[in-house]
């Protein structure tokens, strides 16, 4: 078994994230859509949601509420933003 195996509740560390994906990351903290965020950042849709998908595969999260909650618990939101 492996370290990560036996702490069990081992998180990627949130440097694997590059800084626009950690943007991204702060920005679905928020009750925004996809479209907004992408306005927000000047991308498109498409884009925004392909960093979403790259940061939930990075952080081992398969939705948004999960990836918000990781976002916290790795001290990287305050749990009232």
């Amino acid at each position: 078994m492996t370290t990560m195996e036996l702490s069990g509740s081992a998180k990627p560390s949130n440097s694997s994230l590059t800084r626009r994906e950690r943007v991204v990351l702060s920005n679905l903290t928020e009750e925004v859509t996809l479209e907004q965020i992408a306005s927000k950042l000047f991308v498109t849709r498409n884009t925004v949601k392909s960093q979403v998908r790259s940061v939930y595969r990075k952080i081992g999260v398969s939705t948004r509420a999960e990836a918000v909650e990781w976002a916290r618990e790795a001290g990287l939101y305050d749990a009232d933003s």
